[in-house]
């Protein structure tokens, strides 16, 4: 599975499990991402993301997106969308 950088987390919300994700790259619901760090290190579908408190279907570069995550990441951590060769 090929792991290509879309952006960073900017924020996280702990209460609530929410990462701001700064994207270089679109995202998609339904894509698999890795958030990667010096401690993060998780793989998740995206379920849904929000721009403003508004769900969206899809993100262009530049967004910035909420997105609930399994697990705690931190800011500056990577954000990867995992690709299957079959895509």
């Amino acid at each position: 599975m090929e792991r290509q950088a879309i952006g960073q987390v900017t924020h996280y919300y702990g209460k609530i499990g929410v990462a701001i994700l700064e994207l270089d790259a679109p995202l998609s619901v339904g894509d698999t991402i890795a958030i990667v760090g010096a401690t993060s290190d998780l793989e998740q579908d995206v379920k849904s993301m929000q721009v403003e408190h508004h769900n969206i279907e899809q993100a262009a570069a530049g967004d910035l997106v909420g997105l609930k995550v399994k697990d705690k990441v931190r800011e500056g951590d990577a954000v990867f969308k995992l690709i299957t060769s079959d895509q």
